[in-house]
């Protein structure tokens, strides 16, 4: 047994022991004998075996919450003196905090799991120097943040406004390179909301500083994690391969990974995102910004709300469409998105129809908050223009024959 050996956790169970062959070619992940529940399944696609589970790079379940971009770097600094930073490095460090069932320890550990003290939500988001507060926060939480994604971005706990309980939150910031990407979330994040999308509670802070969004993955009572996998996992494709797939893939995956009784229901909602992400130019709709939840294996499986919506074309003017639909990344007109939603979804015409409305409406209402936001938020003009812009060539284009 390697020094990088983990013990792996589905939620109160020890599954079994991940690490790498001894010539370094394969990961190979091992259900304990012990673990005969179904609870202590990892994935949806690795049923609990006596046979190991064999992998060329990290299994695409354990590679999901490695953190990306800004965050990556901030766990490299603080540990590769030490310890190295190797993916089962990275794993050990920041595994007892995680989206989703899973956890990592050391093998002795009797336990996964990261206690913390929480901070205040009413405080996060009105704290004047969000820079300031984001720097602090990014030192007390990147070795305790499961979470992908090059937004940087830290996992933490704090109390819910007017109440003493607390909820598990996300909160993000961002580089140079997209400035004001907090307001292009939250006011991305509306129009999906104004929609009738499921989303996950989400805040900006007063100065525009921070987007805060309430984690999808606990349960309402208890807080306990709900089990979570995006479509790389599902698809068994590891992170880098986030923009290699097709929209139609994710709707094969759908049909093979959600429970029957909420199959319509993810299927009129995955149709809805991606008119909106066509409506609102979010180039950004890849792989892992989608997933399923499920309470532990064996239960009913449906489709995770809406996440992570940007207008990326205000950042970069030329972007497209992060799949790709009947063969091409591009804008797609509503003749061809008709066609998708009939072939590949099974929805009715006129659900088709209705989603159109629904969600043009749910871009439309929201649209005439960024001009009043642009006004006292000057900072924000010149994305917020590009925004506006965007929408409505969006909007348009998306609804045009």
């Amino acid at each position: 047994m390697s020094a990088n050996t983990l013990a792996v956790w589905s939620g109160d169970y020890r599954a079994g022991l991940l690490d790498r062959t001894l010539d370094q070619r394969q990961y190979v992940f091992a259900y304990d004998q012990a673990a005969e529940s179904p609870d202590a399944q990892v994935s949806l696609t690795m049923p609990v075996r006596l046979e190991s589970w064999l992998s060329r790079d990290l299994h695409p379940v354990f590679q999901m919450n490695l953190p990306e971009g800004a965050l990556l770097e901030a766990v490299r600094r603080a540990i590769a003196k030490l310890a190295g930073e190797d993916d089962l490095t990275i794993l050990r460090v920041i595994g007892g905090n995680q989206i989703g069932r899973n956890r990592f320890s050391l093998p002795e550990d009797t336990s996964a799991g990261i206690v913390e003290s929480a901070e205040s939500l009413d405080e996060l988001l009105s704290y004047p120097d969000t820079e300031e507060l984001f720097h602090d926060l990014i030192a007390k939480y990147a070795l305790r943040s499961g979470v992908s994604g090059v937004q940087p971005k830290v996992m933490l706990d704090a109390t819910e406004r007017g109440t003493a309980a607390v909820g598990g939150y996300i909160v993000k910031s961002w580089g140079a390179d997209y400035p004001q990407l907090g307001a292009n979330e939250f006011f991305s994040m509306t129009a999906a909301k104004r929609a009738g999308l499921p989303g996950p509670e989400f805040h900006l802070s007063e100065n525009g500083g921070l987007f805060v969004m309430k984690r999808f993955d606990l349960t309402v009572s208890g807080g306990n994690s709900l089990g979570f996998e995006d479509m790389c996992s599902l698809q068994a494709l590891g992170t880098v391969q986030k923009y290699g797939s097709t929209y139609e893939r994710v709707a094969r995956s759908i049909k093979d990974f959600v429970s029957g009784e909420f199959l319509q229901a993810a299927r009129e909602q995955f149709f809805a995102s991606l008119v909106l992400s066509c409506m609102i130019r979010n180039g950004d709709a890849h792989l892992k910004n989608f997933g399923v939840l499920y309470e532990r294996p064996g239960q009913p499986v449906r489709l995770a709300p809406v996440y992570d919506m940007v207008t990326t074309v205000a950042y970069i003017p030329r972007d497209v469409p992060a799949l790709s639909l009947a063969g091409t990344k591009k804008w797609w007109s509503r003749k061809i998105l008709e066609k998708f939603a009939l072939a590949h979804l099974a929805l009715p015409v006129g659900k088709v129809g209705q989603i159109f409305e629904e969600v043009a409406e749910g871009v439309t209402d929201t649209r005439g908050m960024l001009s009043p936001y642009m006004e006292e938020h000057p900072e924000f003009r010149d994305v917020g223009s590009r925004m506006l812009a965007a929408w409505d060539e969006g909007v348009t284009d998306t609804l045009s024959p």
